[in-house]
């Protein structure tokens, strides 16, 4: 068995022995789970660099990962049911599909914010497992301790690259991986970084765009070096980059050199598959009982789920299911650098094997493969909900899961696709702002949007859950088609915004975009040649928009369909930032309506409260929504109504 021991290392009651439904008290573990997998074995033989990292005297790889559970104390009043969350970059901050008391934000505990329980009350287990080596381990992260590969001489010329695009005046800039709009100098708290092999390394190469598309100007070498500013002092620092004159807000800095460490990154996948196996199938009960399992990933985590089933990896080493249903949430067409030698996992921008096809479950558009394909042959293809938000759209690459060659890709029977209409990529919040708690340093031109898409998110979990376990059918697919022209492209969306809407709005050469690549001849080993060739993007649809400038295609919250705003997946960088004109990464706005015509469309709040009842009944039927989730959305209804309405004019307040 590829799990050689599961050491519980805390035991405790969770939430001081709160009770939550019919699943009654919890129990909390914390623990290691330690494994040693055979580098040769077939269903192995995917993880780049296995084969090099050391070995026991048995031949066997050893690594480990922390890992947590939340199980009912009972465990006769547990359903049967496990649900995996993939953590994002170690964190296992709240519990999934809850109702939060509060925004989530940056600040990491070892407390896990249960909210009102939705899971629990159910009886579910919850577990979580570190995946990621850079993970800095520690309460409230959970990290993996990965093998470390050993290269032979002639292919030790490897980089990593390290991107990035400051909000703000920066004298350096710590190297650990994060997506574009990182925190200032991101804490050591959170990743470990590659550290150059030599930080006098004259092949190590800076440069820099005004644009993030835009032509590179290299740095000289003489006015950059890996060190940092302490009391006033540019001091050596392997774990951060100094510019002289410092890194300029908006401006988009690459940074290319050879790293000194090399970690199996993918042995990160192995971890999941075997502990999920282990809790499914071993005999020493640390989960409870499961009957069944399904895997969550947000973000990140969710493009980590889609190269588990690119590897072909939901099936253990017995050839038995590991998930019976997978949801990747907001996690886009792409996947990550997960099974990259000299894989940075928390990047998203950065060119890397993630960003190479195939982005369909089927083959299509010219690629010979589909991302199942592996999977189909090693059997134990799970039911799949791919759910995105308007973001993951504008960004440039979520259209590519469901179309190719200029025409509409019909998702495989074990797949369902679906677009939550207006949303951004995480769910927004009450009353109308311009700062997210999870990345403050970040500054928008337009107000946040306000959409909290969780109770769709409850009932996709309700509908995959029925279909993995139960057979029932889910609602069909539900995203934008070129078919009946709700596919679109960007631009003609942002022309009706131009013509109607006050707001911020992206340029068009501040879109991003997704770009065929071409990364060296050794991609399917895992194995990587910087810098890029770049070609062409792909094509980049989005749903079209209502006269309320809402989007028509997906799934539609009343927040769209009765609107006090206009709800979008995309905002923009505030002047002061620099970068004019281009997207803030994963925030969409809301755009307010007049306060005038909100009252001539519904005088009372009551009375806009009964229209949402009614339309959120209307999804009960349709089973995107609960209906026991029914009073949250009026409820929520009732307070975005008295934030929109207090606004001056229906406008959000100056950014500043």
């Amino acid at each position: 068995m590829p799990v050689t021991e599961v050491r519980v290392a805390r035991r405790a009651a969770y939430e001081d022995g709160r009770a939550f439904g019919g699943g009654g008290a919890y129990e909390r573990l914390d623990g290691v789970v330690r494994f040693a997998v055979d580098p040769v074995a077939p269903e192995n033989a995917v993880i780049t660099d296995l084969r090099l990292a050391p070995r026991d005297a048995g031949g066997s790889v050893r690594f480990e990962a922390d890992f947590c559970v939340l199980r009912p104390a009972d465990p006769a009043r547990g359903c049967g049911r496990l649900l995996f969350q993939v953590p994002n970059r170690g964190r296992h901050a709240s519990l999934p599909f809850s109702v939060l008391t509060a925004p989530a934000t940056a600040e990491v505990t070892d407390r896990i914010e249960p909210g009102d329980g939705f899971l629990l009350e159910r009886g579910w287990t919850v577990a979580w497992c570190g995946w990621q080596w850079d993970v800095v381990r520690r309460p409230g992260m959970l990290g993996l301790l990965a093998p470390e590969a050993t290269l032979p001489e002639d292919e030790r010329g490897g980089q990593v690259l390290v991107q990035f695009q400051p909000h703000a005046p920066e004298t350096h800039h710590a190297l650990g991986h994060w997506p574009l709009d990182p925190p200032p100098d991101l804490p050591d708290r959170f990743h470990r970084p590659y550290r150059p092999r030599d930080v006098d390394d004259g092949a190590a190469v800076m440069t820099v765009r005004d644009r993030p598309h835009g032509p590179a100007s290299e740095v000289p070498r003489a006015g950059w070096r890996f060190a940092r500013v302490t009391d006033g002092a540019v001091v050596p620092d392997d774990t951060s980059v100094w510019l002289d004159g410092g890194f300029e807000p908006g401006r988009v800095y690459e940074l290319r050199y050879r790293p000194r460490e090399c970690p199996v990154v993918g042995a990160g996948l192995l971890a999941v598959r075997d502990f999920v196996s282990r809790l499914r199938y071993g005999r020493d009960a640390v989960a409870g009982p499961v009957d069944h399992a399904i895997a969550f990933g947000v973000s990140q985590s969710g493009r980590f789920l889609r190269e588990f089933l690119f590897t072909g990896l939901n099936a253990d080493e017995a050839g038995r299911p590991v998930f019976d249903g997978v949801l990747p949430h907001v996690a886009g067409a792409r996947r990550g650098e997960f099974n990259q030698r000299h894989g940075q996992p928390s990047v998203q921008h950065a060119p890397g094997l993630g960003h190479l096809p195939p982005f369909s479950d089927l083959a299509a558009g010219g690629v010979a493969a589909g991302l199942l394909d592996r999977q189909r042959e090693r059997g134990c293809v799970p039911c799949i909900f791919t759910v995105n938000t308007s973001s993951e759209y504008w960004r440039s690459e979520a259209s590519l899961v469901h179309t190719a060659g200029g025409a509409d890709l019909e998702p495989p029977a074990e797949v369902r696709v679906y677009l939550f209409a207006g949303c951004q990529h995480g769910p927004g919040a009450l009353p109308p702002a311009r700062t997210s708690t999870l990345s403050p340093w970040v500054r928008p031109a337009n107000a946040l949007n306000t959409v909290d898409y969780t109770p769709l998110l409850r009932a996709a979990l309700v509908n995959l859950e029925r279909w993995a376990v139960g057979g029932i059918e889910p609602p069909p697919s539900a995203v934008p088609r070129l078919a009946d022209g709700t596919a679109v492209h960007r631009s003609e969306v942002l022309a009706r915004f131009a013509a109607v809407a006050a707001a911020a709005l992206p340029r068009g050469d501040g879109l991003p975009v997704l770009r065929r690549l071409d990364l060296g001849t050794r991609v399917d080993e895992g194995v990587v040649r910087l810098p890029p060739v770049v070609g062409e993007p792909y094509p980049c649809l989005v749903s079209s928009v209502d006269a309320d400038l809402n989007e028509e295609a997906g799934i539609r919250l009343p927040d769209l369909s009765l609107p006090l705003a206009s709800h979008t997946g995309w905002n923009v960088r505030h002047p002061a930032s620099g970068g004019d004109g281009q997207l803030i990464d994963m925030l969409g706005s809301s755009i307010p309506l007049p306060r005038a015509s909100i009252l001539r469309r519904y005088a009372r709040c009551d009375e806009y409260c009964r229209m949402v009842r009614r339309e959120a009944e209307r999804l009960v039927r349709a089973r995107h929504l609960l209906a026991e989730d029914v009073g949250l959305v009026v409820a929520r209804a009732e307070a975005a109504y008295r934030a929109f309405t207090e606004l001056d004019d229906g406008r959000a307040p100056s950014s500043g």
